[in-house]
């Protein structure tokens, strides 16, 4: 078949996939040539005939999004990036696939390849992310209109995307919230690593998302006809579309087509050159015939036309409403919003309030979210609990996208992954909160959300056994240490409400990486009682009270136990030792300080730390001399101040600890 806008016929577009992803996987001699072959009639159909974009201009805002969240098959993405004339990937990029340096990573990595819109490869999380970023696509809309945000997302996943258990929370949310503007295109190959997918599963997925609210269609996956009927299909659906594409893996190889060996390795010579034969393809390796390569760039740019129209809308705004929309994608934050810091700040030095911090966190957010209109907020079912809601956020609904609040659910993970996509769209900075020990369920979407460097604020309270009779199951013990262990997340543990605004203020001022702000269940009283405008906690840690005369210890700590600390120094004083006392809010932060800085806040002296968690990771503060006050083991179900006696999280055992040391 020949389509009459295109001088190449689609068989050979397709095949120019196909085998610039075959070639690469065998000269890389690594790599998942199967599900680019298989799945290469059905991107050769979108990228031609249905996604909207500008190969000159891979950032333009109103551009479909496309999302590979089968991204073991990079090589698919990477090869319609060349096709269609992406600058940053050439033959030399396809060439060096999988080699150190290149844009052509193993799996598709946010800000080295243009087009990769996500991070994927961990299965499940490109199409949770998608939820979010057509979430975002519908807020957006709400508020600056169709003229400027009407664009759609477009997702391939496969088996294992499905069978991971985020895939339920994402296609969960998404019909909910009837995203109807969100395709997903299901590779049905029927084959994974271990083999056919009978193996292990027997699940009707089109049965399953149909009763998640989405319209689901299937098609052969090698009939361009019924592959571009489908996609217009889903253009007219109220809800979102998932399109059953049957495939063969390895589609074209004459002995492995259909089977488990062309997922994740190299095909060889003898079956590549049986391919070639069996699907009439007659360049030599990274060749593409000038007929075809002209085919593609001319698909790659004919949303040019698009694009110049949309810029023209876009400057035909009122002045302030462009000057708004401007200001949301460049991620700049709005004039006169550290005013409303400094605020909560001197107020709470004023009127030191003995309050949680999960409930000083709200207090800054009611003064934030006023003047900050992308911060969009959410909690998974825990709402009350973390504080998350103000008073100025509506809910986001099916039938109304102008809220700002979204109600998750008892869906953690996917909370998490699709606020990584609303941040990877544009326009919008989410928050979500739950309990800090449930950074579990979250877990390996923090970490995209650090890999992928994105502003995603992670509001996690209930931070230790300071919550009490929920007992061990709901008190976090190691969960700080695992996650300071993340590269590129920020750690925030605060210590009063003067703390807690600093460390929003911090978060929001990160364009580049994420935030945890961990938050206590009980009260804390206020210790920063004189107001500065300095934000001291940016410095990851200071010396909240100097020693009265030379200093023989340091106490160190974080959150909750900063009041332990400062009880520790009363009481050792009394004695005649002399203890500064370090509030020690964010470890990243502090570590990034000059050596000069940490050597005058630690001390030359011995060192102690109290934290209600494990005592992992502290000994590079505390050194040789020093000793931790910590967590031994798992918590316990009783009131909040049994188990700090219990555990030995006290002031006296600080006292102990450093007469001890001393």
């Amino acid at each position: 078949m020949k389509d009459a806008t295109l001088q190449a016929s689609h068989a050979d577009l397709a095949n120019a996939i196909r085998f610039l992803s075959a070639d690469a996987v065998e000269k890389a001699a690594s790599g998942h040539p199967g599900m680019p072959m298989g799945m290469a009639d059905v991107a050769t159909v979108l990228f031609t005939r249905e996604l909207k974009y500008d190969a000159a201009a891979s950032h333009w805002p109103d551009r479909d999004r496309f999302v590979l969240s089968a991204g073991h098959g990079s090589m698919l993405l990477y090869s319609l990036m060349y096709l269609t004339g992406y600058p940053d990937i050439t033959q030399e990029q396809i060439k060096n696939f999988r080699q150190f340096g290149s844009r052509t990573a193993g799996h598709p990595e946010h800000g080295h390849a243009s087009a990769a819109e996500t991070t994927t490869g961990p299965l499940g999380q490109g199409l949770a992310n998608a939820v979010g970023m057509a979430l975002a696509e519908r807020l957006l809309a709400a508020r600056f209109g169709a003229d400027v945000v009407d664009h759609r997302t477009w997702v391939i996943a496969g088996d294992g995307c499905l069978m991971e258990g985020i895939s339920h929370e994402a296609i969960s949310l998404a019909g909910h919230l009837k995203l109807h503007k969100l395709t997903v295109l299901f590779d049905d190959n029927h084959i994974s690593i271990d083999g056919p997918t009978d193996l292990t599963t027997s699940d009707d997925q089109r049965k399953r998302f149909e009763a998640s609210g989405w319209h689901t269609l299937a098609v052969d996956g090698h009939d361009p006809v019924a592959i571009a009927a489908a996609l217009k299909t889903a253009r007219t659906s109220d809800c979102p579309t998932m399109i059953a594409c049957r495939t063969t893996i390895g589609f074209g190889a004459p002995k492995l087509a259909g089977t488990a060996k062309t997922h994740g390795s190299p095909l060889g010579a003898e079956e590549i050159e049986g391919a070639r034969r069996a699907l009439g393809w007659t360049s030599a390796p990274f060749e593409v015939p000038e007929e075809v390569l002209a085919t593609w760039r001319e698909a790659g740019a004919k949303g040019a036309d698009a694009h110049a129209a949309w810029r023209q809308r876009v400057a035909s705004l009122a002045p302030a409403l462009k000057a708004e929309f401007d200001r949301l994608m460049t991620g700049d934050l709005p004039k006169g919003w550290e005013d409303a810091i400094l605020a909560v700040k001197r107020k709470a030095s004023a009127e030191v309030p003995k309050v949680a911090t999960r409930q000083s966190s709200q207090t800054v957010l009611e003064a934030l979210t006023p003047l900050i209109p992308e911060m969009i907020g959410g909690s998974a079912d825990l709402t009350g609990s973390n504080n998350t809601k103000t008073a100025n956020l509506k809910p986001i609904t099916a039938s109304d996208f102008s809220g700002r609040y979204v109600y998750y659910g008892v869906r953690e993970h996917g909370m998490a992954a699709a606020m990584n996509g609303m941040a990877l769209h544009g326009g919008i900075i989410p928050y979500g909160g739950t309990f800090l020990v449930f950074t579990d369920y979250c877990r390996p979407s923090i970490r995209l959300s650090a890999l992928m460097g994105q502003r995603v604020i992670y509001v996690m309270t209930h931070d230790s056994i300071g919550l009490g009779e929920d007992g061990p199951t709901h008190q976090p013990v190691e969960h700080l240490a695992a996650l300071r262990a993340i590269p590129n997340l920020l750690v925030m543990r605060p210590c009063d409400t003067v703390e807690t605004a600093e460390c929003w203020a911090i978060a929001l001022n990160e364009k580049h990486r994420p935030s945890v702000i961990a938050l206590s269940r009980q009260a804390l009283p206020t210790l920063r009682t004189t107001h500065t405008d300095v934000n001291l906690a940016a410095k990851g840690g200071y010396v909240l009270q100097e020693a009265d005369g030379t200093r023989a210890v340091t106490l160190l700590a974080t959150g909750s136990e900063v009041m332990v600390a400062v009880e520790a120094r009363t009481k050792l004083a009394a004695e005649g030792i002399s203890a500064a006392v370090v509030s020690l809010p964010s470890w990243e932060l502090f570590d990034a300080q000059s050596e000069t800085y940490r050597r005058e806040v630690l001390g030359a002296c011995a060192r102690v730390a109290v934290e209600a968690a494990s005592p992992f990771g502290w000994s590079k503060y505390v050194g040789s001399r020093g000793g931790v006050v910590a967590m031994p083991g798992f918590g316990a179900s009783a009131p909040a101040p049994v188990l700090y006696k219990h555990f030995g999280i006290t002031s006296d055992a600080v006292v102990a600890m450093v007469k001890a040391k001393l």
